[in-house]
């Protein structure tokens, strides 16, 4: 089974594509998997990543504050602000500027740490990073997105809030919460833990795109655009603030991925729950969540051969 699940690991951004594809040009053949499953799966994500989690985890917040806290500043500084940016340079409709901005205001992906991991990256600093990210979304996501589209579009800031703890903090808590009970037991399913994420991100993703196929073909090449570029500018602008606070490579390459990689999974859930009315808003996270996907497996084939 750990053969599998590093198997999977190694080619999990092909397989995203595939069933990303499959969902966008044959949606059909995904329709079977509900929208109201996204959160469900999304949680059991947050969970899986809980238990795999201790609290000494967080001990890298206290040993190495100054980076924990450049990464985590940049990650709702430079992402919001690049989606804002983007958006309106693009002149993108109402619609998708929301789900634009949401991709940006939310906290950095999960599978930021196993990019990060593959690509001989700093991996408890990252870990550091996504968990004080993830713990202060259900405050600053909320106030981001008002802040950045208040004058356009009515934002449901306690609607996002309630969300995010429930998609994103019970879970984690309670997974971290009963691999600190019950530690030896949760130890002989780790192995199991990558394919379990996976299989869920997979049908996250094809749900979304199945369901939105043919608003996704209509927007035509510029959300693309907006997106590659989202996320590409997050790398680099990630690698340069490591460069400015003279991180050593490994650091760099930490905050490089953990600010390029959105967790657009939950933008696309609150896209839903917060902005019903909008349904266009949902397209760019499910966009992100099969480009950086791609994008980080790169990214970590040309970190790794990095000095």
């Amino acid at each position: 089974m750990k053969r599998v699940s590093e198997l999977i690991g190694k080619y999990m951004a092909w397989i995203v594509l595939v069933v990303a594809a499959l969902a966008l040009f044959l949606p059909g053949t995904c329709l079977w998997i509900r929208t109201t499953w996204i959160n469900y799966l999304l949680m059991l994500v947050m969970f899986g990543m809980g238990l795999t989690m201790k609290l000494s985890d967080f001990a890298v917040v206290f040993r190495n504050p100054r980076d924990v806290t450049a990464g985590c500043l940049a990650q709702f500084i430079v992402m919001p602000l690049l989606a804002f940016v983007l958006g309106k340079v693009f002149g993108v409709s109402e619609e998708l500027l929301v789900g634009v901005v949401l991709v940006g205001t939310c906290p950095g992906g999960t599978s930021s740490n196993v990019i990060t991991y593959l690509s001989g990256g700093d991996t408890a600093l990252s870990v550091g990073m996504t968990s004080v990210n993830t713990l202060l979304a259900p405050l600053l996501t909320p106030a981001l997105t008002y802040l950045y589209l208040r004058t356009s579009v009515n934002v449901d800031v306690r609607s996002m809030f309630l969300s995010i703890v429930q998609v994103v903090i019970f879970p984690i808590g309670l997974g971290l919460l009963i691999n600190k009970l019950f530690g030896r037991y949760t130890q002989r399913i780790r192995d199991i833990l990558p394919t379990v994420s996976v299989t869920a991100i997979c049908l996250i993703v094809a749900a979304v795109v199945s369901h939105n196929s043919e608003k996704i073909l209509s927007t035509g090449a510029v959300i693309f655009v907006i997106v590659i570029l989202h996320n590409l500018l997050g790398y680099l602008c990630g690698y340069l603030i490591g460069v400015v606070f003279r991180m050593d490579l490994p650091r760099k390459k930490a905050v490089a991925i953990e600010i390029g990689m959105q967790n657009s999974g939950l933008a696309t859930t609150l896209a839903g729950s917060a902005f019903p009315d909008l349904s266009m808003a949902t397209v760019p996270g499910a966009i992100f969540s099969v480009w950086h996907n791609i994008s980080g497996a790169i990214l970590a084939g040309i970190f790794r051969r990095m000095a």
